[in-house]
């Protein structure tokens, strides 16, 4: 008789099954319409994700505050969001039509409205990755925020430390703190979140605006002032999924909204019967590729191409940009905002009204169909497949799109380079799934050779949101035979509906071209290269249209 062994699980494995836990405990507590974060129903969230002890969030497993995870969160989330009791996720029910003033976080495009002292709530309309993303924050500040409570609650009548209630006098002073105040203030701050004074002082600044320039404060005091009153007073933070979000979600209402939208616009201009390539990338990176060259090159004598790029890139720059938007609006461009509660533009070229010697590829050859570009803004995640899946279906249901190619250009954390290099996959993999998604990228690594970045080649991770990552999984899928070069949050589901419309549903011609191409924005594996180190600056902008750039040549035939 063979002798059973003690099998114990890798890191990586244990990592993979407190992800999958995670997503299937989010499903159920958003089919169960509400939850206590810090209460018995969300105790398998903050479980698993203890478990998981992503990148991202740095040392949230320690008895320290982790601060550079706390600011990536807060820049992710509505301003206010520290001081509310209950977070009710909606549909688009009607609030932008009423007296509450939409409050949109920094670094995620979702309205949120501040509902009153105790309530906000969170607009949900780009998927199920949106509420998985702002859940996975939620639970990380209400983690951090008992990390604070711990270190100042003396008993469990409510005594607080002397840190604390100095914290709290510095909070409800209505006045800009003076740098002496200021000062007091921090070395309080830095012994109840068991960090340096100098690690709080580099990352003060950060967390203020001009209207706020003390908010870091703020944030600590609420965070921990919620926490403590949980304990005290059993007054538990409540996290609500509204009925008709929970009715809407999945059925593509706001995707289907945003084509019909599109293949009206396109029917009006009368060019749903022309050669379509469909590009997802941001909403300057293919205006400026083809017009600002020309239309600046008075203002940038004997400037590089990508030195014009970097100015426009520029925060205050608007007068440049403005420039050539008002060129491209004369020649061929239309601009649609969304108006769908996708919160994707779209920019529709028509290039039988383009000038091609006033341009940058004054080697164009459209031929005599002149195609149309339908540039749209990033998905996120899930969306993905509901926006490209709902584009590429007949108009009207008989009116079928030639769409010759799809080109998806987008960031990416990298696994083996830096920020700034660039990714080509010629596969997709959806983690926590074994579905893989193999395709013939008309993009290949040997034609960005030559400039200066470093260029990788190989799969790529579909990955369930990038704030879940952590090095152990990222490793295996980097080191095993998988050979995954990087990861993002929508390649999968682009794919997924392409194949359905060309290979299945026969909506699009079955010889579609794609292409896909990412930069990276950051390195999940190298400590201090996460994406909560900060953006890319201006190191972005030369892959951005190197990327860019390659498309359009091969979408005009420029030899």
């Amino acid at each position: 008789m063979k002798e059973t062994k003690n099998i114990s699980r890798s890191r990586a494995q244990e990592s993979s099954a407190a992800i999958e836990k995670m997503y299937i405990t989010m499903r159920h507590l958003f089919n169960r319409g509400f939850y206590k974060p810090m209460g018995v129903s969300g105790d398998t969230l903050r479980e698993a994700l203890l478990a998981l002890s992503p990148e991202i969030y740095g040392n949230i497993a320690d008895e320290k505050v982790e601060l550079n995870g706390l600011l990536y969160v807060i820049e992710r989330l509505p301003v206010g969001i520290e001081e509310c009791r209950f977070i009710n996720l909606t549909s688009e029910e009607g609030y932008s039509k009423s007296h509450f003033q939409a409050i949109v976080p920094p670094k995620r495009r979702r309205n949120c409205y501040r509902i009153d002292e105790e309530q906000m709530n969170v607009e949900i309309t780009r998927g199920r990755s949106d509420i998985y993303d702002i859940l996975t924050h939620l639970t990380f500040i209400f983690i951090e925020s008992h990390k604070i409570r711990n270190r100042v609650l003396l008993d469990d009548a409510g005594e607080v430390s002397r840190d604390w209630f100095k914290l709290e006098q510095a909070v409800s002073q209505k006045k800009k703190l003076t740098q002496v105040e200021k000062e007091k203030a921090i070395s309080h701050a830095a012994n109840i979140l068991g960090r340096t004074f100098e690690e709080v002082l580099d990352i003060y600044d950060a967390f203020g605006s001009t209207a706020a320039p003390d908010r870091f404060l703020h944030v600590i005091f609420w965070l921990g002032k919620l926490a403590i009153e949980e304990i005290v007073d059993d007054n538990k933070r409540t996290i609500t999924f509204s009925p008709i979000l929970r009715e809407r979600l999945g059925h593509h209402i706001h995707g289907e909204i945003w084509a019909t939208n599109i293949k009206e616009v396109l029917k009006e201009n009368q060019l749903l019967d022309r050669p379509i390539h469909v590009i997802s990338a941001n909403m300057h990176s293919v205006m400026n590729s083809i017009f600002a060259t020309e239309v600046l090159k008075t203002r940038f004598k004997d400037k590089s191409d990508f030195f014009i790029y970097e100015e426009l890139s520029k925060s205050g720059a608007n007068e440049v940009r403005n420039q050539v938007s008002a060129v491209a609006l004369k020649h061929g461009m239309i601009s649609l905002l969304d108006t769908s509660g996708t919160n994707i533009d779209v920019q529709i070229f028509d290039t039988a009204k383009i000038d091609w010697s006033k341009t940058s590829f004054p080697k164009a050859n459209t031929g005599d169909k002149k195609p149309v570009l339908i540039v749209m803004d990033y998905a996120f995640g899930e969306q993905a497949y509901e926006t490209i899946d709902e584009l590429l279906k007949p108009y009207k249901k008989a009116t079928l799109l030639n769409v010759e190619s799809v080109s998806i250009m987008g960031k990416a954390g990298i696994l083996e380079g830096g920020k700034g290099d660039i990714m080509i996959p010629n596969a997709h993999i959806n983690e926590g799934t074994a579905d893989n998604y193999f395709f013939e990228n008309e993009l290949t690594a040997d034609m960005f050779e030559g400039n200066d970045i470093a260029v990788f080649a190989g799969p790529m991770v579909t990955v369930l949101g990038t704030s879940l990552q952590n090095r152990d999984l990222l490793k295996f899928f980097h080191e095993s035979t998988w050979g995954v070069i990087g990861l993002e949050m929508e390649g999968s589901y682009y794919q997924k509906a392409i194949q359905s419309a060309s290979k299945i549903r026969k909506s699009v011609p079955h010889d579609v071209k794609v292409r896909y191409a990412y930069y990276a924005s950051d390195n999940p594996l190298e400590t201090g290269s996460t994406l909560a180190s900060g953006g890319l600056g201006t190191t972005g902008v030369k892959p951005t249209y190197l990327i860019t750039i390659k498309i359009l040549e091969q979408i005009f035939n420029v030899k």
